[in-house]
């Protein structure tokens, strides 16, 4: 990964987990919570800047979990959406490092993430430079995805439940796409959770 770029990570973990009715954050996959699996990719590679996002439940995550090496913020307003919590993210990130080159989003409720997507998304960034790389699993686009500057001040206009990819349909924005096989693998109820475990062995 270059040296000259400047890149962000920011894992975004503020969600209510309203549909699983306790934190996804804490349910655990392989003698780790689905977080500290979040934000061991965080740590994989060479960024200078690691954000942790909470919101909901936050105590209780932190009381459980250690940051290892990211800062923690805090988005108080996590049940307006997603966007409010990539807008906290890229603020702490612009706060910590001004000449922020690019800034790559991560979930942490996608536990078949690899080092190697979070590579392919970043090489493509910085090789084709699109304003936007983002993973793409079967028919959807989405998370991880990473952003040039040029995209930040679009993130930081995004309102509500909008992620992202609401930027990709702007008739000026090039973004590129890398796959992530088992990206669309997501854990929002029980029924996902006992799959998850089923898988744990």
């Amino acid at each position: 990964m270059s040296t000259e770029e400047n890149i962000a990570v920011v894992v975004l973990a503020a969600g209510g987990s309203s549909r699983l009715g306790r934190p996804k954050q804490l349910v655990r996959f392989k003698g780790k919570t689905l977080l500290e699996h979040a934000m061991d990719n965080a740590n994989i590679l060479s960024f200078r800047t690691k954000i942790l996002v909470l919101g909901a439940n936050q105590d209780s995550i932190q009381e459980k979990i250690k940051t290892k090496g990211c800062k923690v913020v805090i988005n108080n307003d996590w049940e307006k959406g997603m966007a409010s919590s990539i807008k906290v993210g890229l603020a702490a990130a612009l706060e910590d490092e001004a000449g922020l080159d690019h800034v790559l989003f991560l979930v942490s409720d996608q536990p078949f993430l690899e080092k190697s997507n979070l590579i392919k998304l970043v090489h493509t960034q910085l090789t084709k430079n699109p304003k936007a790389t983002y993973s793409q699993y079967g028919d959807t686009i989405g998370v991880p995805a990473i952003f040039g500057k040029a995209a930040f001040q679009l993130l930081l206009k995004l309102e509500g439940d909008e992620g992202a990819k609401k930027l990709m349909h702007f008739e000026d924005f090039d973004f590129c796409t890398e796959t992530f096989k088992k990206g669309g693998f997501d854990v929002d109820t029980e029924d996902d959770v006992k799959r998850l475990k089923q898988m744990d062995l």
